[in-house]
């Protein structure tokens, strides 16, 4: 079977969501490709990666950094806790909102999930100098920014 290439030339003629939807696509089968032992699901890396340096966060919260919707955060975090990915517990005595915690298990998988990240990111870098490297970050920032204050609009 051909491996199926596109030229530089096609990507180049093409606009930035072209470009970022194909990049997204890639890198997610290859996360995937590298956590397939794991048996994650879609959404999980991300909580994950999330919970690495948020542990103990509301479920709404997760939900908010994640860029998802709060059912599919609720179906994401079902699922981990079933797993044993992840505990919930209240704290302070208030009922109405319950805190993620990872467990061991989740702690390891996160360790799983932050390597795969680690040499996608190696790769996706691979022949750019460090300053280019640093110019690209913060111009994709500038673009989220740009995003997150464009909120639900439509362009007009």
């Amino acid at each position: 079977m051909r491996k199926l290439t596109i030229r530089r030339e096609f990507i180049m003629e093409h606009s930035f969501h072209y470009m970022l939807m194909v990049n997204q696509s890639i890198f997610h089968k290859k996360l995937f490709d590298y956590l397939k032992p794991s048996d994650l699901t879609l959404g999980q890396p991300k909580v994950l990666d999330y919970l690495k340096d948020f542990d103990g966060m509301t479920q709404k919260d997760i939900a908010k950094a994640c860029q998802i919707e709060p059912t599919s955060a609720a179906k994401v975090l079902q699922g981990m806790e079933e797993k044993g990915m992840i505990e919930r517990r209240m704290l302070n005595g208030n009922r109405r909102s319950l805190h993620v915690f990872l467990t061991e298990k989740g702690r390891k998988l996160q360790k799983e999930v932050e390597d795969a990240f680690q040499a996608l990111e190696r790769e996706a870098f691979r022949g750019m100098e460090r300053e280019e490297i640093s110019r690209f970050m913060e111009s994709f920032f500038t673009i989220y920014e740009n995003l997150q204050r464009m909120g639900g609009q439509k362009d007009k």
